[in-house]
């Protein structure tokens, strides 16, 4: 099987452009098998301005028409409606359509075996719904491109490793929605996902929803009737699973190597500290698809795009690691 990574461009309006061309032609990536899957002519007029190392761009027709060396970068285009019209750091539906149609050919590509990952650079979603895409982001997104059921965000550094139980959602949505099977399925999927990426017995911790985990009750009882039983449940069956732990001290706990990962409930409770400790190299990856996706864990930086400016760290990182998963 091939060993490609194919690299979606994301927004074309945003950093995505200029990060990808930055992470495939600085350091240990150039010359690397990747092909990306984007709009040709926005990359031209990325390089055109100077604002990154030279490059090659091969146009393909086919992955197997990739040719790899130093700061050569393959392109799989997918043209925008009018490329000349596109606007760098402004919401616009042409590039709310791209961003979904590259992600669409990426998976194509995936399921096919004829890339092992895919690495995403970021869309906005604003600009995805314009478009007529009503997806709260990618990983949504991509579970119904593969009719997956079971998936999970997976933000990973080498400090923190989280996986969240919800992301997208309403916190009030969230606490009518919280289920023991929800919180056992991902539980499940941290523990495979460790598993894969080289943890033999992986210690996983799972933070409560109510601070001090909810102190016995004294402020709420969804640790009580809902996380505590789902733990119990899953460490019955095998896993090394603690909790549920106060949220205000398990990412420290984490983060100092008292467990490999954290199991957090909603969105925020595991960006904010995976972002304090790696803002630029954090990956997010989601488990549970049929292949392995990550992506740079940040936005599309509107108010920097396609000045130059944007760092490439996490993009490259994260090509880096679909590349060492893949492999192992």
């Amino acid at each position: 099987m091939t060993n490609i990574i194919a690299v979606t461009m994301g927004d074309p309006a945003g950093i995505g452009p200029e990060i990808i061309i930055k992470s495939l032609t600085e350091g240990e990536l150039s010359g690397a098998e990747v092909v990306v899957v984007g709009c040709a002519r926005t990359l031209h007029r990325v390089l055109d301005k100077g604002i990154t190392a030279p490059a090659e761009l091969r146009v393909i027709s086919a992955v197997s028409e990739a040719r790899f060396g130093p700061a050569i970068i393959n392109v799989l285009d997918e043209p925008l409606a009018e490329p000349e019209a596109l606007q760098p750091g402004v919401v616009q539906a042409q590039a709310g359509d791209l961003a979904y149609r590259c992600v669409r050919r990426a998976t194509e590509l995936a399921m096919a075996g004829e890339v092992k990952a895919i690495a995403t650079a970021p869309l906005n979603k604003e600009a995805l719904h314009l478009a007529g895409h009503h997806y709260p982001g990618h990983t949504e997104l991509l579970a119904h491109l593969t009719d997956s059921k079971d998936y999970a965000m997976v933000l990973y550094t080498d400090q923190l490793k989280v996986i969240h139980i919800t992301t997208h959602i309403a916190l009030r949505k969230f606490l009518d929605t919280l289920n023991q099977d929800r919180v056992k399925t991902v539980i499940g999927i941290a523990d495979t996902f460790l598993k894969r990426v080289g943890y033999k017995n992986p210690r996983i911790a799972v933070a409560g929803v109510n601070p001090h985990a909810g102190e016995n009750g004294l402020f709420g009882d969804e640790e009580i009737k809902i996380v505590g039983p789902a733990v119990q449940a899953m460490k019955a069956q095998g896993l090394n699973v603690t909790g549920p732990c106060p949220p205000d001290t398990v990412f420290m706990q984490c983060h100092e190597g008292m467990y490999d990962m954290v199991v957090a409930m909603y969105h925020d409770q595991g960006h904010i500290p995976l972002k304090l400790l790696g803002f630029y190299d954090g990956v997010n990856i989601t488990a549970g698809l049929p292949f392995i996706r990550t992506s740079a864990d940040h936005g599309t930086a509107f108010d920097i795009a396609w000045t130059g400016k944007a760092k490439s760290e996490s993009m490259t990182v994260s090509i880096q690691l679909a590349m060492q998963i893949t492999r192992e």
